[in-house]
């Protein structure tokens, strides 16, 4: 294979960053409802992060993959507080 080349299929650089980025994300989101006290609850939200990310998966667009993480973030953040205030 000549130098620069890609095999088909595989990831750019900053594909494969934005991929562990999202990915990250999504850690991230499950060990936050780990500690939803309701089983009910947090099987919910569990089964909205794996819709939400599934649904968008196949997105190409730079611009709205870096829309999605700031949004996923910004809904883990609320998560977050939302739990540490019933915790206090």
């Amino acid at each position: 294979m000549a130098a620069g080349r890609l095999p088909p299929g595989a990831l750019t650089l900053k594909q494969f960053l934005r991929r562990q980025q999202v990915l990250q994300l999504y850690r991230k989101i499950l060990r936050a409802i780990r500690e939803v006290p309701a089983e009910q609850d947090r099987r919910y939200l569990k089964d909205w992060a794996r819709e939400e990310f599934r649904r968008n998966k196949d997105a190409t667009e730079e611009d709205a993959i870096r829309m999605m993480i700031t949004q996923g973030n910004m809904q883990l953040q609320e998560l977050q507080k939302t739990l540490k205030l019933a915790k206090s």
